[in-house]
């Protein structure tokens, strides 16, 4: 599902339900040693999900520990992003060369709890919902629209190892799957140039729904829905 969304050279490996397999590395039973059976299932699958990946660009089994805000800890050389819901785990890894940061998230496709999208959404956000349920009311927009802040974030993040609030990135959509972030505080300079948006893509599909972004170099010839915002 998320590699329809992401370019060739980002490696996806996903499950829609927990995989059995080789224990933890002992680093990682430590970091889950007295969770209930649900989290240490998911932590597990999802990083097994990662070392799948990982696999497709040669890169050997290890730990894939949290670090700062709980960010994934990628081998050397190497961006990716895991998410986890109910019922899916995915990874996606790729060349640090190839990508500045990539940012994945799914989410089970249902409206939001009472309450969560006035915690994450701005007013005018709320009103392009409005317009966008109006035309195709059979996506639960305020779900994507946390799903791709969750994006967002995790794509921010290894650029500034600084927190992004849910109202710190104004978010537009088309109902051609793809979306903008554009950032309300001041972003990151890469390569020269300073960040002010990201680009990504957006897929609902058997009862969930995902979100992605890829950060491409500067000057790198990426496809328009892809390409960095900004």
């Amino acid at each position: 599902m998320l590699e329809e969304i992401l370019p060739n050279t980002v490696k996806v490996v996903e499950s829609y339900g927990d995989l059995s397999g080789p224990p933890y590395f002992p680093e990682e039973e430590v970091l889950v040693s007295g969770a209930v059976d649900k989290r240490r299932a998911e932590f597990t699958t999802v990083r097994r999900c990662a070392r799948g990946a990982l696999a497709q660009l040669g890169v050997a089994p290890a730990p894939i520990l949290p670090g700062q805000r709980g960010a994934p800890g990628w081998p050397e050389g190497i961006v990716g992003s895991m998410t986890h819901c109910l019922g899916y785990r995915a990874a996606a890894v790729a060349p640090g060369e190839d990508w500045l940061s990539i940012g994945i998230d799914a989410e089970v496709h249902d409206k939001l709890p009472a309450g969560v999208l006035d915690a994450i959404a701005l007013a005018d956000e709320r009103l392009e919902l409005r317009r966008l349920a109006a035309v195709d009311p059979s996506v639960h927009w305020d779900r994507l629209l946390f799903s791709a802040k969750e994006s967002v974030y995790k794509a921010w993040f290894p650029l500034t190892r600084r927190w992004l609030d849910f109202s710190e990135a104004r978010l537009t959509f088309d109902h051609a799957g793809t979306f903008t972030a554009r950032l309300l505080v001041v972003g990151p300079v890469v390569g020269g140039r300073r960040i002010t948006a990201f680009s990504g893509e957006w897929l609902v599909r058997d009862d969930f729904i995902v979100t992605a972004i890829v950060a491409p170099h500067v000057g790198a010839r990426v496809p328009r829905q892809l390409a960095q915002a900004g």
